[in-house]
C-alpha cells in the first residue's frame, strides 16, 4: 500500500453483496404479485432491457398493467431490498477501517443508479467513509470506458500511480488496469466464470475481504 493515496470502490459485488437480487429480480417481482414464476424466468430475462422486460410480465405472465407501471414497481421492490436487505460483505469494514487509518481517500464508481447506493451505505453505516460517488449515468459512459475511474479520480484528487480501483467484473477489471490504475480484484460469485482471468489480471487478488491484511 506503499504510496496509495486513494480507492475507487465498485459497489455490488464488491461492497454489497448484492449481485443477486439483480440475477432474481424478476423471480421477485413475480412472487409479489402471487405468480409462480416459471423455471426459465432467469435466461428469459437475461439479456432483456427493463422495458423488455415489462412487455414480457405484461404478455407471458397476464400483468395488467402498463410497461412504465411496471417498470416504477420493479424499480420500488429494488430500492426496498437497497434500503433494508443488501448487507456489506463479510470484512469489509475492518478494510475501510485500515484505509480511513492510512488517510486514504475513498469514493464510489457505480453502475447503479446513486439513490440505491445511498440507500445501501445508509443502512450499513458506512456512508461517511466515502468522499464521493460517481455513477456511469453521471459519468456519461459504462464501465467498459475508463471515464468513469478517470472522474472518480478527480473527486478523491489524486494521480493514478497513487489509485487503487477496487473491482469483482472482468469487463471492468479489465477497463481500470487498461487505464493504468493498480487494481484489487474481491471474489464474488457472480465473477467465477472470469476466475483465471482475474487472477492473471489483477495486481492484489483477494479471495475475501478477510484477507486484507495479509496481501496489503
Amino acid at each position: 500500500m506503499r504510496g496509495i493515496k486513494g480507492a475507487i470502490f465498485d459497489a455490488d459485488g464488491t461492497l454489497f453483496d448484492s449481485m443477486g437480487l439483480w440475477d432474481q429480480a424478476g423471480e421477485r417481482y413475480l412472487k409479489r404479485k402471487g405468480i409462480r414464476p416459471r423455471k426459465d424466468i432467469r435466461q428469459k430475462l437475461e439479456t432483456m432491457t427493463m422495458g423488455e422486460s415489462a412487455e414480457y410480465f405484461r404478455t407471458s405472465y397476464g400483468i395488467l398493467l402498463r410497461n412504465d407501471q411496471i417498470i416504477d414497481e420493479i424499480n420500488t421492490m429494488i430500492y426496498d431490498c437497497y434500503k433494508e436487505e443488501i448487507r456489506i460483505k463479510p470484512g469489509l469494514l475492518s478494510v475501510l477501517e485500515d484505509l480511513k487509518s492510512r488517510s486514504i481517500r475513498m469514493c464510489i464508481a457505480t453502475s447503479t443508479d446513486r439513490p440505491l447506493i445511498e440507500a445501501a451505505l445508509k443502512n450499513n453505516g458506512i456512508d461517511s467513509y466515502f468522499t464521493g460517488i460517481l455513477t456511469c449515468t453521471e459519468a456519461g459512459a459504462g464501465k467498459r470506458n475508463p471515464r468513469i475511474y478517470e472522474q472518480a479520480m478527480g473527486i478523491i484528487g489524486t494521480k493514478k500511480e497513487e489509485t487503487l480501483v477496487l473491482e469483482d467484473a472482468y469487463f471492468a477489471a479489465e477497463t481500470a488496469k487498461k487505464a493504468g490504475f493498480l487494481l484489487a480484484v474481491i471474489r464474488d460469485l457472480y465473477s467465477e466464470k472470469d476466475r483465471e482471468k482475474l487472477l492473471r489480471l489483477a495486481d492484489i487478488y483477494l479471495e475475501k475481504w478477510e484477507d486484507w491484511g495479509r496481501k496489503m
